[in-house]
C-alpha cells in the first residue's frame, strides 16, 4: 500500500487541477501521488472496484485505503489534512461568504460546457447569454464583498482555487465560439478577478494550446473520450502528444476534421 495519498485523474481535467493548485500553493507537490487514467480506454477493473463502478475523476485514495470522490470534497479534505495554513478562511463568516461564491461554480461550469458542446449554430446567442448572466451574478457578488479586489478577500484562496481551472478551460470558448466578456461595468469586477486568478503563479499546470487541442471533441459534442462519427481516435488520446499536433480548425459547426488533419495518426 502506498504511504501517500493517491489521486487517480485525467491530466487536463479542471477538477484535478484544483488539487494541483492547492499543492503548489503549499509547496507540497510531492505530497500526493498522481496516477493518470486514459479515458479513451475501458476503465481498469481494479479501479472500478475501488470506486464501486463510478467513472468520474478525480478520485483520491488515502494512505489507509479510504476512497474519496468529488473534487470539492477532495480539495477540502486535503486543505485540512496537509501541513500549512489552509486555503479556506478561518473566520466563520468569511468562510460562509467564500462558500456562497463556491456554490456559483456549478452553474458557471454547466453554462460553459453546454456552450462549447452545443452543435446548433442558431443557438449560439442563447448559450452566450446564459454564460454572461452567470458572469454578471458573480460580478455583483464580488463587488458587494470586495469592490477593490482583485481577490474575494486578501489573497488567492479557496474560491479562487475552485474557479481558476474553469476560467482556463473556457479558453475553448474563446477559440471555438469567439467568446469575450463585454467591456462594461457589469463585468469589470469579475474580469479583474478572473485575470488575477489566471495569472497567479500557482495555476500554470495547463496551457491554452493544450486545452484547445484536447477539448476539440468536446466542441463537436463528444465528451469524456467518446469518439466522433467518422473518426477513430479521440482528441483526448495520449499519443501522439498534443504538443506534436496542429491547432484544430476553429469552425466547429462544419463537421469534424479528420484524424490525420488533427495530427492524431501518423
Amino acid at each position: 500500500m502506498s504511504t501517500k495519498h493517491i489521486v487517480y485523474h485525467i491530466p487536463v481535467c479542471p477538477f484535478s487541477q484544483r488539487i494541483e493548485i492547492l499543492l503548489a500553493l503549499r509547496g507540497q507537490e510531492d505530497a500526493v501521488e498522481f496516477r493518470v487514467v486514459d479515458i479513451t480506454k475501458p476503465r481498469d477493473p481494479e479501479l472500478l472496484a475501488k470506486t464501486r463502478g463510478t467513472t468520474a475523476f478525480p478520485v483520491l485514495e488515502t494512505a489507509d485505503g479510504v476512497i474519496l470522490k468529488e473534487s470539492l470534497v477532495i480539495l477540502r479534505y486535503l486543505d485540512e489534512a496537509l501541513d500549512g495554513p489552509m486555503l479556506r478562511r478561518s473566520d466563520p463568516v468569511e468562510h460562509a461568504i467564500e462558500s456562497m461564491l463556491v456554490t456559483r461554480e456549478g452553474p458557471f461550469t454547466m453554462a460553459g460546457y453546454l456552450f462549447v458542446m452545443n452543435q446548433d449554430a442558431d443557438r449560439r446567442d442563447e448559450f452566450n447569454e446564459k454564460l454572461l448572466s452567470v458572469y454578471r451574478d458573480i460580478n455583483a457578488f464580488l463587488f458587494d464583498q470586495n469592490r477593490k479586489g482583485p481577490w474575494l478577500f486578501g489573497d488567492f484562496g479557496l474560491a479562487e482555487a475552485v474557479f481558476t481551472p474553469m476560467f482556463k478551460r473556457f479558453w475553448f470558448l474563446d477559440y471555438y465560439e469567439g467568446f469575450e466578456l463585454p467591456d462594461s461595468e457589469d463585468y469589470h469586477r469579475v474580469r479583474q478577478w478572473r485575470d488575477a486568478c489566471m495569472a497567479h503563479t500557482s495555476t500554470c499546470q495547463v496551457t491554452e494550446e493544450e486545452v484547445v487541442k484536447l477539448y476539440y471533441d468536446y466542441a463537436l459534442g463528444a465528451g469524456n473520450g467518446a469518439l466522433i462519427e467518422g473518426r477513430s481516435v479521440s482528441s483526448f488520446a495520449f499519443e501522439p502528444k498534443w504538443q506534436m499536433r496542429p491547432w484544430p480548425p476553429r469552425d466547429k459547426y462544419s463537421g469534424t476534421a479528420s484524424d490525420a488533419t488533427l495530427g492524431l495518426v501518423g
